[in-house]
């Protein structure tokens, strides 16, 4: 009806200046066109909605006893919602607590407190989700749109992605099974229907678009995660329900919301998820292979982009600690990683797609920018491990020495100072004191570093530190390779005076 009030608002003047009298008909004609073509969008969605929702299903978890979701502890949408809201927010998490502490004193049947969505992926019963619909999960209920309820059990979860298995006995029943799509042919821009259950309102349908791909929302950079951003409403209780394209075709599984009522919403890309999935469903788990290297996009670099010359996309190595597979091999800090096998990569999560399926242990070619010279670089990827260990750091004592540029005072590594040090090895430049206030202190570093290259070239001596130094450009800073307790890492210093 709008188009069809604007379109005779700006044809009136014109059938005023003596123009046909057909003119009306016309009007009324392409008016008409256009309400089908709404008509014909209308019952798209309608046929979408009822084609999917027999797949999707409502996920309501008992939690063990003592379970804290990690939504209770930040619920980082919190703050946004009206007092009233707030209050009966409260008022519920603490009614929920009583009620399971009751459960527990009075051996009561379990109470599904906690309440997701999913959607079925195979026949057999396996159901895709978040792992944190999930998580702390004691007894776990599915139901249908029909009214039928099913006891799961988690097959699997895989905490980086965030994806979970579940599993179900389905009893005869025919299961309505979705079909994920490439996600990788996802365009921005397209249309992006949510379905789900947001605030214990079960199969509620949404639309928007796709606002964006390949979205890192979470700072923890272990996370695996390359969202798509959609302006379609979620909110909590959509997580593990599928977003899907207009053809019906699964997406993306919903995970995130930035703050209610702000169109920012974050789902999985199916092919991520349809990899994992996969893998839980067989083995129970997702092993994943690393390279064990801190790295950033060299396009957001603007500092050591000044300072090497054709090469323009990448990812640059920050740190190679060394409990990953990167420390035993040819790689470097200050390296830049440009393909994989091949296949260009230009952001960190580039490089954690092409690496994530490889096979343990064998070794995949990495091709590598390092300062002027392309290089080519096998590493062996090693299983992620469940948990990182931390590495030991210890106190340095501080021995005097001559202040040297950028604060630094360096000195050859000998046997005695390795020894004072706690070092390994007795190659580099060892960092004795570094000037308070100086760029080498604003960049994290301290003594018991040791420095083993600056702009590319190996420094043994203070003498070849200070010519290394005094040949680069002041406004570009010089590449400081140093190894600081066991991690070799990549620093850029620039004049504070510059």
């Amino acid at each position: 009806m709008k188009l069809h009030c604007i379109a005779k608002v700006l044809l009136l003047p014109i059938a005023v200046a003596g123009l046909p009298l057909a003119a009306p008909a016309a009007e009324t004609k392409a008016a008409g066109t256009s309400l089908e073509l709404a008509r014909q969008l209308n019952q798209a969605f309608i046929e979408l909605a009822e084609k999917v929702s027999p797949a999707v299903v409502v996920v309501r978890v008992a939690h063990k006893p003592n379970y804290v979701s990690p939504e209770d502890e930040e619920l980082p949408f919190f703050e946004m919602l009206p007092p009233e809201l707030r209050r009966q927010w409260e008022e519920q998490r603490e009614r929920i607590r009583k009620e399971q502490e009751n459960q527990r004193r009075f051996r009561r049947e379990p109470m599904y407190s906690g309440e997701g969505s999913g959607v079925v992926i195979r026949k057999e019963g396996y159901i895709l989700t978040n792992r944190h619909v999930v998580d702390g999960a004691d007894k776990i209920k599915i139901a249908f749109k029909d009214g039928m309820e099913f006891d799961g059990e988690i097959r699997g979860v895989d905490a980086q992605s965030d994806v979970a298995v579940i599993k179900i006995d389905p009893k005869g029943k025919e299961l309505t099974v979705v079909k994920l799509a490439d996600s990788d042919k996802t365009r921005v821009g397209e249309f992006a229907i949510a379905i789900g259950a947001p605030f214990n309102l079960d199969y509620s349908v949404t639309f928007g678009h796709v606002s964006a791909k390949g979205r890192s929302v979470v700072h923890d950079r272990f996370m695996d995660q390359d969202f798509i951003q959609t302006d379609a409403s979620i909110n909590p209780g959509n997580s593990g329900g599928p977003l899907v394209n207009i053809d019906g075709e699964v997406i993306g599984i919903n995970t995130l919301i930035r703050g209610l009522r702000t169109g920012i919403g974050f789902a999985i890309p199916s092919n991520l998820a349809r990899e994992i999935a996969d893998k839980l469903i067989t083995d129970g788990k997702y092993v994943r292979a690393f390279l064990g290297v801190e790295i950033r996009p060299l396009k957001g670099d603007n500092e050591y982009r000044d300072l090497i010359t054709g090469i323009h996309e990448g990812v640059v190595i920050i740190e190679i600690p060394p409990y990953g597979p990167a420390a035993k091999s040819d790689l470097k800090a200050g390296d830049v990683i440009t393909a994989v096998e091949g296949k260009a990569v230009s952001t960190a999560q580039q490089l954690k797609n092409e690496i994530r399926g490889k096979k343990i242990g064998v070794p995949v070619t990495l091709d590598v920018h390092r300062f002027g010279k392309n290089i080519k670089v096998k590493v062996k990827p090693e299983a992620w491990p469940d948990e990182l260990g931390q590495i030991a750091t210890r106190a340095k004592p501080v021995a005097e020495g001559k202040n040297d540029s950028f604060g630094l005072t360096v000195e050859t590594v000998t046997k005695d100072l390795a020894e004072q040090y706690g070092l390994g090895k007795t190659e580099g430049l060892l960092v004795t004191e570094v000037e308070r206030g100086s760029a080498a202190e604003g960049e994290g570093i301290k003594p018991g570093d040791v420095i083993t290259e600056v702009n590319g070239k190996a420094v043994a001596t203070p003498r070849q530190f200070h010519q290394a130094v005094k040949q680069a450009d002041p406004k570009k800073g010089v590449m400081i390779l140093l190894n600081s307790r066991g991690t070799s890492r990549m620093e850029i210093l620039r004049d504070s005076g510059e």
